[in-house]
């Protein structure tokens, strides 16, 4: 343990936030609050506070180099309440975004007018909010302003938040209130080891969504400290951590968390699970990481480096000839990528439940897996997948109703003449649509494909056209497959 700590505390050292550093973005966030109420007050809109969140913010668990701001404004859901009465959900949903976008257009980019806010812009997530970049001295920071319903903590735990960003601001004050300055620390150095493992965050490369920054610090919360954490982190798939200490029985008896493969619950939140959409894969890929540091610790593990590009002379010709690539470039860059990310999520998953069986349910290309990889700033997005069996048979024999069953026999006979009986059975040699899994691929990508994507190549791995789609294909042999 004592070279473990050795190399935890040469670490933390060097992500650690500077004292310049910190210094800054206080003096950022001053400027942009003072700006935001005088404008406030020039409108007449009202609002209870204006408050930096997330790690930067009360929260104080950012890493060094971490320079991006969450600005939280909160607005008194008491005020809009005569509006949404009696509304359904969905159509509250629609009602509040109305509103959020009519303070995001007529007050916080209006009053963004001042030479060191660039390109104040709207993006959309569960409702619109409002980016800009503070570039001053070839410095820039992402700002993000968001909107929320101030709302009462026990209102939030008895009947659940109106939109799902109002319960941000109770997570920062748990953090805050609930961790030491030790605590923190830990939470700096598991977060920079997500990320050197490329399992964090929604752009996390592993897996659709790694370990969010408040996973991380809910984990260092139960936990303790960081070596617990790494000892015991193994075991996150079979004990659940509930603040709400209910029994593992009646954890599972809760229909939305029945999927899920980790549970951490929200203390803020009884009924949510902040790990619901933290990927299979990130976890296991991380688990791997872990418990090759505990084996032999390092300080390497903490390193965050570029993502290798796959060397196809590394790769067996038998694997290359299961590997495929699908490079695409995105052609709308205002739409956020964690919608591209979830649309090429769930046509992979698409391609991957239709390529394995026939409709008849009978095998088709066998076993499929996938990655998905982006690279937001240049907007290419790429899908990675391995078929086990990407050339099969333009004949398969297909099962028919028992010879018992005379009903269904004689309607099968008139479908299927040219039947044959085996085993007590009725059969039939069927025809496949695809024999070959490539142009099986290239029709549903080209059928299935959002609009705002254009297809620049799609092909087997040795005809990979791009350095983000060679890193895709590294994600997919070394950091994906030999984990399933």
């Amino acid at each position: 343990m004592t070279e473990l700590n050795t190399i935890l505390i040469k670490v933390l050292k060097s992500i650690t936030p500077t004292a310049q550093e910190l210094n800054l973005i206080n003096d950022i966030n001053k400027k942009l609050i003072d700006i935001l109420s005088k404008a406030a007050q020039k409108l007449d809109i009202k609002y209870t506070k204006i408050e930096p969140q997330g790690s930067t913010g009360i929260k104080q668990t950012q890493l060094r180099d971490d320079f991006d701001i969450d600005l939280f404004i909160g607005l008194d859901y008491e005020l809009y309440r005569h509006k949404y009465k009696d509304l359904s959900k969905s159509k509250l949903k629609k009602e509040s975004k109305k509103d959020f976008l009519k303070l995001c257009n007529n007050w916080i980019i209006k009053s963004l007018s001042s030479k060191e806010y660039h390109n104040p812009r709207l993006l959309f997530a569960e409702h619109p909010y409002v980016t800009v970049d503070y570039i001053v001295d070839k410095l820039s920071i992402k700002v993000d302003i968001v909107l929320y319903f101030d709302l009462d903590l026990n209102y939030i735990k008895n009947y659940g938040p109106i939109t799902a960003v109002d319960r941000s601001p109770w997570h920062g004050r748990f953090i805050r209130d609930n961790l030491t300055s030790e605590q923190k620390d830990d939470v700096r150095l598991i977060k920079q080891f997500f990320k050197a493992s490329h399992c964090y965050g929604d752009k996390s490369a592993v897996g659709k969504v790694g370990f969010i920054g408040y996973s991380a610090e809910l984990l260092i919360y139960y936990y303790k400290d960081i070596k617990n954490l790494l000892i015991h982190f193994n075991e996150l798939t079979d004990k659940p951590l509930d603040y709400y200490e209910r029994d593992p029985k009646d954890l599972e008896k809760i229909v939305h968390f029945q999927q899920d493969d980790l549970i951490i619950v929200d203390p803020i939140d009884k009924n949510r699970n902040v790990a619901s959409s933290i990927s299979k894969k990130a976890f296991k890929y991380t688990n791997f990481k872990i418990q090759e540091f505990l084996k032999d610790p390092k300080a390497d593990f903490f390193n965050i480096e570029p993502i290798p590009l796959l060397d196809s002379s590394k790769v067996s010709n038998e694997m290359l000839t299961k590997i495929f690539i699908v490079e695409l470039k995105n052609v709308k860059p205002n739409i956020h990528y964690t919608i591209n990310r979830d649309k090429l999520y769930s046509l992979a998953e698409s391609i991957k439940i239709i390529g394995e069986k026939e409709y008849t349910h009978h095998d088709r290309f066998k076993n499929i897996e996938y990655e998905v990889y982006f690279e937001e700033k240049i907007d290419e997005y790429n899908l990675a997948f391995y078929c086990i069996s990407p050339k099969i048979s333009d004949i398969y024999v297909r099962r028919g109703p028992p010879i018992s069953e005379k009903r269904h026999v004689e309607k099968f006979i008139m479908k299927n003449p040219d039947f044959f009986e085996k085993n007590n059975y009725l059969w039939v040699e069927s025809k496949r649509d695809y024999s070959l899994f490539i142009d099986f691929l290239k029709d549903t990508i080209r059928s299935k494909l959002p609009e705002n994507f254009k297809i620049t190549n799609i092909s087997q791995a040795n005809n990979v056209k791009t350095t983000s789609a060679k890193r895709a294909l590294f994600i997919l042999v070394n950091l994906v497959l030999p984990f399933i």
